[in-house]
C-alpha cells in the first residue's frame, strides 16, 4: 500500500433520487403477413394499427423504430403470405402520458409489452452529488485537523466512486381487460402497473489532504 505522509484521510457520501425523465418501450406485434423493412409501419396491418393508436396519443413517427422481424413459416419456404412476428421500440419521451400508451398497447390483440427501459438525466445529478461530497469531506477533513491541531495545506490525493441503485425492471406480457368507452369521457389506464420509477444516485469521495503543524 502506498504511504502518504504528512497526511489525514476522510471519505464522504451524497446520495439522491432521480426519477426516470422517458422510457423505451419494447413490443413485439404478432403479424398475418409478412412486409419487410419500415413499409411494415404502414403495410403490415397489426403493426400500422398499433403505430395509428400510439402516434393518435402524440407520439411522433419517428420515435417508433422497427428493430426486426421473425419469421414464422411450416413449409420452410418465405412467401408474402408468410406471418411474422415484429420487434418494435416505442420512446415515450413524455411520462405523463405513458399510462395512456400502455393501456392503448394492452387493448391491442396481437402486441405484447415485453419489457420497459427507463431512460435518466443523469450528469447534472452525479455533478450535484460530487460536489456534495465534496463539501461534505471538505468539513469534516477541518473538524479532524483542528482535533488533531494541524492545518490543511491542500488535497494530495483523491478517488471518487459512483454508482446506481435502482430496481430490476420487471419482464411482464402487458393485458388488460377490455374497456368500455363513453363518448366525451376520458378512460382511466386499464393496466395494474406501477409507472412511474427512480434511482438512486450514489457518489462516495475518499480524500487525503496534506497537513502540517501549526
Amino acid at each position: 500500500m502506498e504511504s502518504k505522509p504528512d497526511t489525514i484521510k476522510v471519505s464522504a457520501n451524497h446520495k439522491e433520487e432521480i426519477s426516470a425523465n422517458r422510457a423505451d418501450l419494447f413490443v413485439t406485434v404478432k403479424g398475418s403477413s409478412l412486409v419487410s423493412g419500415d413499409a411494415a409501419m404502414k403495410k403490415a396491418k397489426e403493426v400500422n394499427q398499433l403505430v395509428e393508436a400510439v402516434t393518435s396519443l402524440g407520439v411522433k413517427s419517428e420515435a417508433i423504430h422497427l428493430q426486426g422481424v421473425h419469421i414464422e413459416t411450416s413449409s420452410g419456404a418465405l412467401l408474402k403470405s408468410s406471418s411474422a412476428t415484429y420487434r418494435l421500440k416505442i420512446q415515450c419521451e413524455k411520462l405523463d402520458s405513458l399510462a395512456e400508451i400502455l393501456d392503448v398497447i394492452s387493448e391491442q390483440k396481437n402486441a405484447t409489452l415485453e419489457r420497459i427501459v427507463w431512460k435518466y438525466n443523469e450528469d447534472e445529478a452525479r455533478e450535484r452529488g460530487l460536489l456534495a461530497a465534496l463539501e461534505k469531506a471538505k468539513s469534516k477533513a477541518d473538524k479532524v485537523a483542528k482535533a488533531m491541531g494541524v492545518k490543511i495545506l491542500g488535497v494530495y490525493d483523491l478517488i471518487e466512486n459512483t454508482f446506481d441503485e435502482e430496481m430490476p425492471y420487471p419482464q411482464f406480457a402487458a393485458q388488460a381487460a377490455p374497456m368500455k368507452r363513453s363518448v366525451g369521457i376520458t378512460p382511466e389506464p386499464s393496466l395494474g402497473m406501477d409507472i412511474q420509477h427512480s434511482k438512486t444516485i450514489n457518489v462516495n469521495v475518499e480524500i487525503w489532504y496534506r497537513v502540517s503543524a501549526l
